[in-house]
Protein backbone atom coordinates (compact mmCIF):
# COMPACT_ATOMS: atom_id res chain seq x y z
CA UNK A 1 0.00 0.00 0.00
CA UNK A 2 1.37 3.40 -0.90
CA UNK A 3 0.80 6.68 0.88
CA UNK A 4 1.00 10.00 -0.78
CA UNK A 5 2.77 12.62 1.31
CA UNK A 6 1.95 16.21 0.74
CA UNK A 7 4.67 18.92 0.76
CA UNK A 8 3.31 20.44 3.95
CA UNK A 9 3.42 17.13 5.73
CA UNK A 10 7.01 16.57 4.62
CA UNK A 11 8.02 20.00 5.89
CA UNK A 12 6.41 19.32 9.28
CA UNK A 13 8.21 15.99 9.54
CA UNK A 14 11.55 17.65 8.74
CA UNK A 15 11.04 20.27 11.40
CA UNK A 16 10.15 17.55 13.94
CA UNK A 17 13.30 15.54 13.15
CA UNK A 18 15.47 18.63 13.41
CA UNK A 19 13.95 19.42 16.78
CA UNK A 20 14.56 15.90 18.01
CA UNK A 21 18.17 16.02 16.80
CA UNK A 22 18.78 19.34 18.57
CA UNK A 23 17.24 18.00 21.77
CA UNK A 24 19.44 14.92 21.60
CA UNK A 25 22.54 17.09 21.17
CA UNK A 26 21.55 19.19 24.18
CA UNK A 27 20.98 16.04 26.17
CA UNK A 28 24.46 14.81 25.23
CA UNK A 29 26.08 18.07 26.32
CA UNK A 30 24.11 18.11 29.59
CA UNK A 31 25.10 14.51 30.21
CA UNK A 32 28.79 15.26 29.76
CA UNK A 33 28.51 18.30 32.07
CA UNK A 34 26.69 16.24 34.66
CA UNK A 35 29.36 13.52 34.46
CA UNK A 36 32.15 16.07 34.78
CA UNK A 37 30.57 17.71 37.82
CA UNK A 38 30.08 14.28 39.35
CA UNK A 39 33.77 13.51 38.88
CA UNK A 40 34.76 16.86 40.45
CA UNK A 41 32.52 16.18 43.39
CA UNK A 42 34.06 12.74 43.79
CA UNK A 43 37.59 14.21 43.67
CA UNK A 44 36.68 16.86 46.24
CA UNK A 45 35.19 14.20 48.44
CA UNK A 46 38.37 12.12 48.07
CA UNK A 47 40.58 15.09 48.99
CA UNK A 48 38.42 15.92 51.97
CA UNK A 49 38.68 12.32 53.10
CA UNK A 50 42.46 12.45 52.66
CA UNK A 51 42.69 15.69 54.66
CA UNK A 52 40.53 14.20 57.37
CA UNK A 53 42.79 11.14 57.48
CA UNK A 54 45.88 13.35 57.78
CA UNK A 55 44.30 15.35 60.57
CA UNK A 56 43.43 12.16 62.38
CA UNK A 57 47.01 10.91 61.98
CA UNK A 58 48.37 14.23 63.25
CA UNK A 59 46.07 14.06 66.26
CA UNK A 60 47.30 10.56 67.03
CA UNK A 61 50.92 11.73 66.67
CA UNK A 62 50.27 14.59 69.12
CA UNK A 63 48.69 12.19 71.58
CA UNK A 64 51.69 9.86 71.30
CA UNK A 65 54.13 12.75 71.77
CA UNK A 66 52.17 13.95 74.77
CA UNK A 67 52.23 10.45 76.24
CA UNK A 68 55.99 10.13 75.79
CA UNK A 69 56.52 13.61 77.23
CA UNK A 70 54.49 12.72 80.31
CA UNK A 71 56.65 9.64 80.80
CA UNK A 72 59.62 12.00 80.92
CA UNK A 73 57.84 14.17 83.46
CA UNK A 74 56.94 16.97 81.05
CA UNK A 75 53.87 18.14 79.20
CA UNK A 76 53.83 19.69 75.73
CA UNK A 77 51.57 22.63 74.95
CA UNK A 78 50.90 22.26 71.22
CA UNK A 79 48.62 25.28 71.16
CA UNK A 80 51.29 27.71 72.30
CA UNK A 81 53.86 26.09 70.03
CA UNK A 82 51.67 26.41 66.95
CA UNK A 83 50.84 30.01 67.74
CA UNK A 84 54.51 30.80 68.25
CA UNK A 85 55.42 29.13 64.98
CA UNK A 86 52.99 31.33 63.07
CA UNK A 87 54.52 34.52 64.46
CA UNK A 88 57.40 35.38 62.17
CA UNK A 89 59.53 38.38 62.95
CA UNK A 90 61.57 40.25 60.41
CA UNK A 91 65.26 40.07 61.36
CA UNK A 92 67.49 42.88 60.17
CA UNK A 93 70.84 42.08 58.59
CA UNK A 94 73.31 44.17 60.59
CA UNK A 95 77.10 44.27 60.65
CA UNK A 96 79.27 43.93 63.77
CA UNK A 97 79.81 47.67 63.87
CA UNK A 98 76.10 48.45 63.62
CA UNK A 99 75.17 45.97 66.36
CA UNK A 100 77.94 47.24 68.63
CA UNK A 101 76.74 50.81 68.15
CA UNK A 102 73.11 49.87 68.89
CA UNK A 103 74.08 47.95 72.03
CA UNK A 104 76.23 50.79 73.29
CA UNK A 105 73.28 53.17 73.00
CA UNK A 106 70.68 50.89 74.60
CA UNK A 107 72.39 48.82 77.29
CA UNK A 108 75.43 48.93 79.56
CA UNK A 109 76.67 45.48 80.51
CA UNK A 110 79.05 47.02 83.02
CA UNK A 111 76.52 49.06 85.05
CA UNK A 112 72.96 47.92 84.20
CA UNK A 113 71.39 45.30 86.44
CA UNK A 114 69.88 42.09 85.12
CA UNK A 115 66.38 43.55 84.69
CA UNK A 116 67.59 46.46 82.55
CA UNK A 117 69.76 44.17 80.45
CA UNK A 118 66.94 41.73 79.79
CA UNK A 119 64.49 44.51 78.97
CA UNK A 120 66.88 46.15 76.51
CA UNK A 121 67.85 42.88 74.83
CA UNK A 122 64.24 41.73 74.52
CA UNK A 123 63.25 45.03 72.91
CA UNK A 124 66.03 44.59 70.36
CA UNK A 125 64.77 41.10 69.58
CA UNK A 126 61.25 42.46 69.07
CA UNK A 127 62.56 45.11 66.69
CA UNK A 128 64.53 42.52 64.71
CA UNK A 129 67.95 43.91 65.64
CA UNK A 130 68.89 40.70 67.49
CA UNK A 131 67.82 37.14 66.75
CA UNK A 132 69.83 34.70 68.90
CA UNK A 133 69.39 36.29 72.33
CA UNK A 134 67.37 33.88 74.53
CA UNK A 135 66.49 31.91 71.40
CA UNK A 136 66.57 28.45 73.01
CA UNK A 137 64.02 29.40 75.67
CA UNK A 138 61.26 29.60 73.05
CA UNK A 139 61.63 26.01 71.83
CA UNK A 140 62.13 22.60 73.39
CA UNK A 141 65.92 22.90 73.79
CA UNK A 142 65.70 23.40 77.56
CA UNK A 143 63.28 20.54 78.24
CA UNK A 144 65.26 18.21 80.48
CA UNK A 145 65.19 14.43 80.25
CA UNK A 146 67.25 11.59 81.71
CA UNK A 147 70.64 11.11 80.05
CA UNK A 148 72.77 8.07 80.75
CA UNK A 149 76.51 7.89 80.14
CA UNK A 150 75.96 5.56 77.17
CA UNK A 151 73.34 7.90 75.70
CA UNK A 152 75.63 10.90 76.17
CA UNK A 153 78.52 9.14 74.50
CA UNK A 154 76.45 7.84 71.57
CA UNK A 155 74.74 11.18 70.89
CA UNK A 156 78.07 13.01 70.88
CA UNK A 157 79.81 10.53 68.63
CA UNK A 158 81.93 9.24 71.50
CA UNK A 159 83.33 12.69 72.31
CA UNK A 160 81.56 13.34 75.62
CA UNK A 161 82.42 10.87 78.35
CA UNK A 162 83.07 11.14 82.06
CA UNK A 163 86.77 10.94 81.27
CA UNK A 164 86.93 13.61 78.54
CA UNK A 165 84.75 15.98 80.57
CA UNK A 166 87.13 15.66 83.51
CA UNK A 167 84.57 14.36 86.01
CA UNK A 168 86.39 11.10 86.69
CA UNK A 169 89.43 12.60 88.35
CA UNK A 170 92.80 13.48 86.90
CA UNK A 171 93.04 11.97 83.44
CA UNK A 172 96.68 12.94 82.78
CA UNK A 173 98.30 10.59 85.32
CA UNK A 174 98.05 6.82 85.07
CA UNK A 175 99.05 4.12 87.56
CA UNK A 176 102.19 3.47 85.54
CA UNK A 177 103.16 7.13 85.92
CA UNK A 178 102.84 6.85 89.70
CA UNK A 179 104.94 3.66 89.71
CA UNK A 180 107.63 5.32 87.60
CA UNK A 181 107.61 8.37 89.86
CA UNK A 182 108.00 6.20 92.97
CA UNK A 183 110.95 4.32 91.45
CA UNK A 184 112.53 7.58 90.31
CA UNK A 185 112.19 9.18 93.76
CA UNK A 186 113.64 6.07 95.48
CA UNK A 187 116.59 5.69 93.10
CA UNK A 188 117.29 9.41 93.10
CA UNK A 189 117.26 9.61 96.87
CA UNK A 190 119.57 6.60 97.10
CA UNK A 191 122.04 8.12 94.68
CA UNK A 192 122.01 11.47 96.49
CA UNK A 193 122.48 9.77 99.88
CA UNK A 194 125.50 7.81 98.67
CA UNK A 195 126.95 10.91 97.02
CA UNK A 196 126.55 12.95 100.22
CA UNK A 197 128.42 10.32 102.23
CA UNK A 198 131.18 10.05 99.66
CA UNK A 199 131.71 13.72 98.81
CA UNK A 200 130.83 15.68 101.94
CA UNK A 201 132.50 15.75 105.37
CA UNK A 202 131.48 12.89 107.63
CA UNK A 203 129.10 14.71 109.96
CA UNK A 204 127.52 16.83 107.21
CA UNK A 205 127.32 13.92 104.79
CA UNK A 206 125.74 11.58 107.35
CA UNK A 207 123.14 14.15 108.41
CA UNK A 208 122.23 14.95 104.81
CA UNK A 209 122.05 11.25 103.98
CA UNK A 210 119.49 10.66 106.75
CA UNK A 211 117.40 13.62 105.54
CA UNK A 212 117.50 12.39 101.95
CA UNK A 213 116.45 8.93 103.11
CA UNK A 214 113.23 10.45 104.45
CA UNK A 215 112.20 11.71 100.99
CA UNK A 216 110.89 8.34 99.67
CA UNK A 217 109.08 7.78 102.99
CA UNK A 218 107.43 11.20 102.75
CA UNK A 219 106.56 10.59 99.09
CA UNK A 220 104.82 7.32 99.96
CA UNK A 221 103.06 8.89 102.95
CA UNK A 222 101.63 11.76 100.90
CA UNK A 223 100.69 9.39 98.09
CA UNK A 224 98.70 7.16 100.43
CA UNK A 225 96.84 9.99 102.18
CA UNK A 226 96.52 12.66 99.41
CA UNK A 227 97.18 11.04 96.04
CA UNK A 228 95.84 14.10 94.23
CA UNK A 229 98.86 16.14 95.33
CA UNK A 230 101.22 13.54 93.90
CA UNK A 231 99.16 13.30 90.70
CA UNK A 232 99.21 17.08 90.21
CA UNK A 233 102.94 17.17 90.78
CA UNK A 234 103.52 14.39 88.27
CA UNK A 235 101.28 16.12 85.72
CA UNK A 236 103.21 19.39 86.10
CA UNK A 237 106.55 17.61 85.73
CA UNK A 238 105.41 15.36 82.95
CA UNK A 239 103.85 18.06 80.82
CA UNK A 240 100.51 17.80 79.03
CA UNK A 241 98.90 18.62 75.73
CA UNK A 242 99.05 22.26 76.75
CA UNK A 243 102.77 22.11 75.88
CA UNK A 244 101.63 22.23 72.24
CA UNK A 245 98.50 24.32 72.68
CA UNK A 246 98.76 27.69 74.35
CA UNK A 247 96.94 27.90 77.64
CA UNK A 248 95.34 31.21 76.79
CA UNK A 249 93.69 29.71 73.71
CA UNK A 250 92.21 26.90 75.79
CA UNK A 251 90.90 29.42 78.32
CA UNK A 252 89.42 31.57 75.56
CA UNK A 253 87.61 28.60 74.05
CA UNK A 254 86.36 27.55 77.47
CA UNK A 255 85.00 31.01 78.27
CA UNK A 256 83.58 31.46 74.75
CA UNK A 257 81.56 28.28 75.29
CA UNK A 258 80.12 29.78 78.48
CA UNK A 259 79.34 33.07 76.76
CA UNK A 260 77.62 31.53 73.73
CA UNK A 261 75.37 29.18 75.71
CA UNK A 262 74.60 31.81 78.35
CA UNK A 263 73.60 34.25 75.62
CA UNK A 264 71.40 31.69 73.84
CA UNK A 265 69.73 30.89 77.18
CA UNK A 266 68.99 34.57 77.78
CA UNK A 267 71.12 35.06 80.91
CA UNK A 268 72.27 38.64 81.56
CA UNK A 269 75.97 39.31 82.14
CA UNK A 270 76.99 39.80 85.76
CA UNK A 271 80.64 40.53 85.10
CA UNK A 272 83.14 40.37 82.26
CA UNK A 273 86.77 41.08 83.01
CA UNK A 274 90.33 40.29 82.08
CA UNK A 275 92.04 38.39 84.90
CA UNK A 276 95.48 39.17 86.29
CA UNK A 277 96.87 36.42 84.06
CA UNK A 278 95.43 38.17 81.01
CA UNK A 279 92.52 35.80 80.38
CA UNK A 280 88.94 36.96 79.71
CA UNK A 281 86.36 35.67 82.17
CA UNK A 282 82.55 35.95 81.98
CA UNK A 283 80.03 35.44 84.78
CA UNK A 284 76.25 35.39 84.33
CA UNK A 285 73.38 36.20 86.61
CA UNK A 286 71.65 33.00 87.70
CA UNK A 287 68.30 34.11 86.28
CA UNK A 288 66.88 36.27 83.50
CA UNK A 289 63.89 37.39 85.58
CA UNK A 290 65.63 39.63 88.05
CA UNK A 291 68.08 39.19 90.94
CA UNK A 292 68.03 35.71 92.46
CA UNK A 293 69.86 36.56 95.68
CA UNK A 294 68.28 34.75 98.61
CA UNK A 295 65.61 32.93 96.65
CA UNK A 296 65.23 29.41 95.31
CA UNK A 297 65.59 28.63 91.62
CA UNK A 298 62.91 27.12 89.37
CA UNK A 299 63.37 24.00 87.26
CA UNK A 300 63.71 26.12 84.10
CA UNK A 301 66.44 28.25 85.69
CA UNK A 302 68.27 25.15 86.91
CA UNK A 303 68.13 23.71 83.38
CA UNK A 304 69.60 26.84 81.78
CA UNK A 305 72.36 27.07 84.39
CA UNK A 306 73.22 23.39 83.91
CA UNK A 307 73.83 24.03 80.22
CA UNK A 308 75.95 27.12 80.88
CA UNK A 309 77.99 25.39 83.60
CA UNK A 310 78.91 22.46 81.35
CA UNK A 311 79.43 24.49 78.17
CA UNK A 312 83.02 25.46 79.00
CA UNK A 313 84.19 21.87 79.41
CA UNK A 314 82.22 20.80 76.33
CA UNK A 315 83.90 23.54 74.29
CA UNK A 316 87.31 22.24 75.40
CA UNK A 317 86.38 18.68 74.46
CA UNK A 318 85.28 19.77 70.99
CA UNK A 319 88.59 21.57 70.42
CA UNK A 320 91.12 19.41 72.25
CA UNK A 321 89.42 16.08 72.92
CA UNK A 322 89.38 16.57 76.68
CA UNK A 323 88.61 19.24 79.28
CA UNK A 324 90.99 20.53 81.93
CA UNK A 325 89.31 23.63 83.31
CA UNK A 326 85.89 22.46 84.46
CA UNK A 327 86.48 21.73 88.15
CA UNK A 328 85.23 25.11 89.36
CA UNK A 329 82.24 24.86 87.01
CA UNK A 330 81.22 21.55 88.57
CA UNK A 331 81.53 23.03 92.07
CA UNK A 332 79.37 25.99 91.03
CA UNK A 333 76.82 23.62 89.50
CA UNK A 334 76.56 21.73 92.79
CA UNK A 335 75.86 25.02 94.55
CA UNK A 336 73.14 25.76 91.99
CA UNK A 337 71.50 22.39 92.60
CA UNK A 338 71.29 23.20 96.33
CA UNK A 339 69.25 26.31 95.52
CA UNK A 340 66.54 24.44 93.62
CA UNK A 341 62.92 24.79 94.73
CA UNK A 342 62.48 21.06 94.26
CA UNK A 343 64.83 18.61 95.93
CA UNK A 344 67.39 17.25 93.46
CA UNK A 345 68.77 13.89 94.51
CA UNK A 346 72.08 12.39 93.52
CA UNK A 347 70.75 10.50 90.50
CA UNK A 348 68.88 13.52 89.15
CA UNK A 349 71.96 15.70 89.62
CA UNK A 350 73.97 13.32 87.49
CA UNK A 351 71.22 13.30 84.87
CA UNK A 352 71.08 17.09 84.81
CA UNK A 353 74.86 17.34 84.54
CA UNK A 354 74.95 14.93 81.60
CA UNK A 355 71.89 16.56 80.00
CA UNK A 356 73.53 19.99 80.37
CA UNK A 357 76.68 18.70 78.66
CA UNK A 358 74.70 17.16 75.78
CA UNK A 359 72.58 20.29 75.29
CA UNK A 360 75.68 22.51 75.33
CA UNK A 361 77.26 20.18 72.77
CA UNK A 362 74.25 20.55 70.47
CA UNK A 363 74.12 24.33 70.85
CA UNK A 364 77.82 24.86 70.14
CA UNK A 365 77.72 22.54 67.14
CA UNK A 366 74.59 24.23 65.77
CA UNK A 367 76.32 27.63 66.03
CA UNK A 368 79.85 26.57 65.14
CA UNK A 369 80.62 29.61 62.96
CA UNK A 370 79.30 31.99 65.63
CA UNK A 371 81.38 30.21 68.25
CA UNK A 372 84.60 30.55 66.25
CA UNK A 373 83.99 34.29 65.79
CA UNK A 374 83.36 34.56 69.51
CA UNK A 375 86.64 32.76 70.29
CA UNK A 376 88.46 35.27 68.12
CA UNK A 377 86.74 38.13 69.97
CA UNK A 378 87.83 36.66 73.31
CA UNK A 379 91.40 36.28 72.10
CA UNK A 380 91.38 39.95 71.15
CA UNK A 381 89.91 40.81 74.57
CA UNK A 382 86.94 42.66 73.07
CA UNK A 383 84.07 44.13 75.07
CA UNK A 384 80.76 42.41 75.83
CA UNK A 385 78.99 44.45 73.15
CA UNK A 386 81.60 43.41 70.59
CA UNK A 387 81.27 39.76 71.66
CA UNK A 388 77.50 39.94 71.25
CA UNK A 389 77.99 41.52 67.82
CA UNK A 390 80.29 38.63 66.86
CA UNK A 391 77.46 36.22 67.67
CA UNK A 392 74.64 38.20 66.06
CA UNK A 393 76.25 39.70 62.94
CA UNK A 394 75.49 38.15 59.59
Amino acid sequence: MKFAVSPSTALAAGLFLASVSQNCECFSIDGRATLKSTRIAMNMSSKEAEIAALREAAAKAREEAQRLAKELGKEIDFTSQSSTATEKKIVKSLTCEEITSLLSSKVSFETDDSNKQVEAMNSMVESGELSLWSSVTSDASLRTYPVTLNFLESRSGGKLTGKTLGVEGNIDVSLDDIKDATIAVTLGSTALGIASLALLPENVGATLCYLIALVPVAFLGIGSTSPGIIADGIAMFKGTADDQVKKDERVCRHEAGHFLCGYLCGLPVKSYSITDLGYPCVEFHTTSSGPATGRELSAEEIAALSVVAMSGSVAEVLSYGEARGGENDLIELENIFRRSKEFIGSEKRQNLTRWGALTAYNLINANKDKYEKLVEAFQQKKTVSECVAAVEAV
